[in-house]
């Protein structure tokens, strides 16, 4: 897990949330709904108040990574009693749009949400496997990265990342486009899928179709598990809630664009020497295709 798994328990509990059983999910609902008021219930009282058994609340500890109810509760606790300074703001700053807000009131709510989700990224990433995928994109023989939609912009820009530093390496938003070349990966490769949901069929096909074919398989997800991170062999997740009138929302886009910068970054470093020249070179390739400062007299006349 986390480096600081108790910081993240509710970003743990929301990931999972898509595949509790509905009595798990009233739980899961409780939890969100007032941490801080389950974190004083006992194992009994709460499962009355979700209308379920202490089975089910146990099943759902383990579901969201813990040892079992007094780990929840401490972990609630903590989580609750470092963010009591700041709740009046979290609060008064939800991510949620409501009718009557004003455009000042979008305006923060966009700017909390985003960099809610990139902080609480940051503090829920997997620092291990975060590790080997770096080593794995930066020995890989080629790497395929599969999204659609917003993750599609999101491969992109990995895409034209990985391109600059001189590794091999392509995007397919196209979901035959990326079959075709998962079918043709090898052990040597690397195939990455970039879904917020974990659910998009195509991206999901195309990643299981690399993984059959022999490739070293990377999901990058809000939610786990999910049918994404079934066919990964690495799993990097984000931390990003999509609310109203907010679906692909830009805090999601964010939240994997902080998870593909880290990756390209510790792959970068590997080479850093290397890495340094290749974006010098490629820098000046590009600076030369910049028209030339005209005067202001002719630029008047145009």
């Amino acid at each position: 897990m986390a480096s600081d798994p108790a910081r993240g328990v509710l970003v743990r509990i929301r990931a999972v949330l898509p595949s509790l059983r509905p009595a798990q999910r009233r739980v899961a609902d409780a939890v969100l709904r007032d941490p801080a008021g389950t974190a004083e219930l006992s194992i009994g009282r709460l499962a009355q108040e979700c209308e379920t058994s202490v089975a089910t609340v146990l099943r759902f500890c383990h579901s969201a990574g813990f040892q079992g109810y007094p780990d929840l509760r401490l972990a609630l606790a903590r989580e609750t009693s470092r963010e009591a300074a700041g709740k009046a703001d979290a609060t008064a700053l939800s991510p949620d749009i409501e009718r009557d807000d004003t455009l000042a009131d979008i305006v923060a709510k966009i700017a909390f949400s985003d960099a809610k989700a990139v902080e609480d990224t940051a503090a829920t990433l997997d620092l291990a496997a975060l590790g080997r995928a770096v080593e794995a994109v930066a020995d890989a023989r080629r790497i395929d990265i599969y999204g659609l939609g917003a993750s599609g912009f999101v491969g992109q820009d990995l895409h034209q990342k990985l391109h600059r530093i001189g590794l091999l390496a392509f995007v397919w938003p196209d979901p035959h486009a990326a079959l075709t070349s998962a079918a043709l990966l090898d052990a040597q490769c690397v195939a990455i899928g970039i879904s917020h949901t974990g659910t998009t069929i195509d991206t999901v096909d195309a990643l299981r179709a690399a993984r059959e074919s022999g490739a070293r398989t990377i999901g990058i997800t809000n939610f786990e598990p999910s049918p994404l991170t079934d066919c990964a062999d690495l799993v990097l997740t984000t931390a990003a809630r999509e609310t109203t009138f907010r679906s692909g929302a830009m805090a999601s886009r964010i939240a994997q664009l902080a998870v593909i910068d880290c990756l390209f970054v510790g792959v970068a470093q590997r080479s850093y020497d290397r890495t340094v020249s290749a974006l010098s070179r490629t820098y000046r390739a590009i600076q030369s295709r910049r028209t030339p400062a005209q005067p202001a007299a002719r630029l008047r006349d145009h």
